[in-house]
């Protein structure tokens, strides 16, 4: 072949995919799956996903049993609480205690609007919507227990109860399926958590 014969060749001939072992492989799919299964649901096909990863169809199949499974895997990926964790673990121990709650409930309020998407994405097919899927694992509370443990004066129980608590309340006044209208404020869920709800009479005046 001449050199002028190579330039009539296609200019989009498609770039095999470099060698990866299959840990690596796997989680690329898996990283490359999620954005399509926000857009389109559990309807989305194969030959998107290989497209999107730059590798032939059959490369997911020798990975995954077939599309179900990697939506499995994508759901279990998604749930993961590690990240969350660690992202908890970045907040200031220095900063003021409200500010410390504000952030932990900004980062819970995320992950908690994330698993709902993603499991709701992954139901979208009637094979979906009834397969066996792990319950999401919340963060951990002695992780969370962390952000209250510098002012132990200024809580009346345990960090990890006081967790409990705040976790529980940023789910429920966030989570799609159990508010009425709009989402609770992370300022509101903060205050909830240190004040409560019941009117306090006013201090005497001096």
């Amino acid at each position: 072949m001449t050199s002028d014969d190579a330039a009539l060749l296609p200019t989009e001939k498609r770039v095999r995919a470099a060698a990866l072992p299959p840990s690596e492989r796997r989680a690329e799919i898996i990283a490359t799956t999620l954005p399509l299964l926000m857009e389109h649901g559990a309807a989305m096909t194969t030959r998107q996903i290989a497209e999107a990863a730059g590798i032939a169809e059959g490369t997911i199949f020798r990975v995954f049993e077939d599309k179900q499974a990697l939506i499995d895997a994508v759901v279990e990926a998604a749930i993961d609480p590690a990240p969350t964790e660690a992202t908890l673990r970045e907040i200031d121990l220095t900063l003021p205690l409200e500010q410390r709650l504000y952030e932990a409930v900004e980062i819970l309020r995320r992950r908690t609007a994330s698993v709902f998407q993603v499991m709701a994405a992954a139901g979208a097919t009637p094979t979906g919507a009834n397969r066996p899927v792990n319950k999401p694992r919340p963060p951990e509370l002695r992780v969370l227990g962390k952000v209250f443990e510098p002012d132990p004066s200024e809580i009346d129980r345990d960090p990890q109860a006081a967790a409990y608590v705040l976790r529980a309340l940023t789910i429920v006044g966030t989570h799609p399926l159990m508010i009425d209208t709009e989402p609770m404020a992370s300022e509101e869920i903060v205050a909830l958590v240190l004040d409560g709800v019941r009117a306090r009479p006013a201090a005497p005046p001096p």
